[in-house]
């Protein structure tokens, strides 16, 4: 069973928003208490963490799909829906997230955290969207739906010494003597298929070390398993050439495979800068100690230190662990200091209407002609239900007053003109300036527009009306009375 995965393909799915509520408080007594809608919860995120205790992208492997918790939906009696659940997913140091291509997070360093997809934002609920001309909303907003996004998660190994080489060329032996890493040895070609790491301690310099698996040449062009190997040394502060000179092989000498290995990382790019160490391994064969201090001469005039050791014997190694350290420090104090992240904080621009109109050509009568973005207009549809007609002229104001009727009549909209936003079409019918000026906004309660209440004069005359009433009436009484005296 594959026990070491570095590239997978996930898909990432935040969660939705919840909807928001549309009530009315009821009350005894009181047959408008006002709204009382809660707001919907937002959706959960998805968050990706550095975790030192995982190697592999194995997990991932199987489960394919990470989706985080939908909001709850708002309730009556001002009872907000709860937030979706967050998703925190643990990842290996050195993990790199592509989408579509492009590097969304370079995620290195224990506790590093990167938020690959947002949750949607709730809809508010009809007591967030009173007004002084909106008393009682009879329309919520609906949730945003989260990110969904399709990324690839790819591992590069972090470590400060890099063990670069061909095919058992005994970089793991290597590795297994100097630090308590334990890969697995054999001796046949491509033993090793992982990365291996080690912690090497040297005085009071502590570093890793990683065992590549082996190249050949045409690794770079992607020959064989080529690119997955090279991508683990990238980060790595010292290459280590690593040469068999116990080997049988008539066409290869250690100044050929340095000259290929060489090629190889000169064609994959990005390691011109790293400094080079070269090991002459195997030595303790008789004909491996002979042949490294024959072919020592030829390799010096690389410029890169040279060195003869043995995994087996142990010879050499101690010298080796020391020149590792020091090349490790020399490479630490050279880079830059490592600054505080900085917020950074850019306001929108003083021209920014925060959205953009295109006019297409419309093939067929009925086509688009005009095309709306911008965050807000399709974040405004998506919260639009298009079921209620009240939500629909919210809507119609909103696009107003943030300019896009007049934005739209500059560029040549006339009424019953296509226009889309997002994913919706409709016909566009401006609003007349000298009219809404008058009135209320469109999307107001029409039960506040038809009122049965009567006014203090109508009230006042009909108290007149009631007294001059009773008078006749009691007048009438009297003089009956008296008529029936006088009989």
């Amino acid at each position: 069973m594959t026990s070491f995965v570095d590239r997978v393909n996930l898909q990432v799915v935040a969660g939705k928003g919840g909807n928001g509520c549309v009530s009315v408080h009821r009350e005894k007594f009181k047959p408008l208490g006002g709204p009382d809608g809660g707001n919907g919860g937002h959706g959960g995120d998805v968050v990706f963490v550095v975790d030192p205790n995982v190697h592999t992208l194995l997990d991932f492997h199987f489960q394919t799909r990470l989706q985080g918790g939908n909001g709850r939906h708002g309730q009556g009696s001002n009872r907000d829906g709860a937030a979706g659940e967050s998703i925190r997913v643990s990842v290996p140091n050195g993990t790199v997230v592509y989408s579509d291509g492009e590097v969304l997070a370079d995620l290195t360093g224990e506790g590093t955290e990167f938020t690959v997809a947002h949750g949607g934002r709730g809809g508010r609920g009809n007591r967030a969207l009173v007004s002084a001309k909106r008393k009682v909303p009879g329309f919520a907003e609906l949730g945003e739906p989260g990110d969904e996004l399709e990324v690839v998660l790819e591992l590069k190994s972090v470590a400060d010494v890099g063990l670069v080489g061909f095919p058992s060329a005994g970089k793991s032996s290597l590795i297994a003597a100097m630090s308590a890493a334990r890969p697995k040895i054999a001796d046949y070609p491509f033993t090793t298929l992982a990365p291996n790491l080690g912690v090497v301690s040297a005085g009071e310099t502590t570093y890793t070390i990683a065992d590549v698996p082996g190249l050949i040449p045409g690794a770079a062009a992607g020959k064989g398993l080529g690119l997955q190997f090279l991508r683990h040394i990238e980060r790595c502060a010292v290459l280590v050439h690593v040469v068999d000179c116990a080997n049988l092989e008539s066409d290869r000498d250690p100044v050929s495979d340095i000259d290929a290995l060489e090629h190889e990382l000169t064609e994959y790019g990005g390691l011109a800068d790293r400094p080079r160490i070269i090991v002459l391994n195997k030595i303790d064969i008789p004909d491996g100690r002979e042949l490294a201090e024959y072919v020592r001469p030829d390799l010096e005039k690389y410029g890169w230190p040279v060195y003869l050791a043995s995994a087996v014997s142990r010879e050499g190694l101690k010298e080796l662990n020391f020149a590792f350290a020091k090349a490790v420090q020399e490479f630490r104090a050279a880079q830059p200091p490592v600054e505080a992240s900085r917020t950074i904080i850019r306001p929108v621009a003083v021209d920014d209407s925060g959205f953009s109109i295109k006019k297409v050509q419309p093939a067929y009568e009925g086509d688009v002609e005009f095309v709306v973005t911008g965050a807000k207009p399709e974040r405004w549809i998506g919260q639009t239900n298009f079921e209620n007609e009240e939500a629909v002229g919210y809507l119609a104001d909103r696009l107003a007053n943030l300019g896009v009727e007049d934005a739209l009549v500059k560029q040549g909209a006339v009424p019953g003109s296509i226009v889309k936003i997002a994913d919706h079409e409709f016909e566009w019918h401006p609003t007349d300036p000298n009219i809404i000026a008058t009135v209320a906004p469109r999307g107001t309660d029409a039960r506040f527009e038809i009122s049965d209440r009567k006014g203090a004069d109508e009230r006042l005359a009909e108290r007149k009306a009631r007294r001059a009433e009773l008078l006749d009436k009691v007048a009438k009484e009297q003089d009956a009375k008296g008529k029936s005296r006088r009989g």
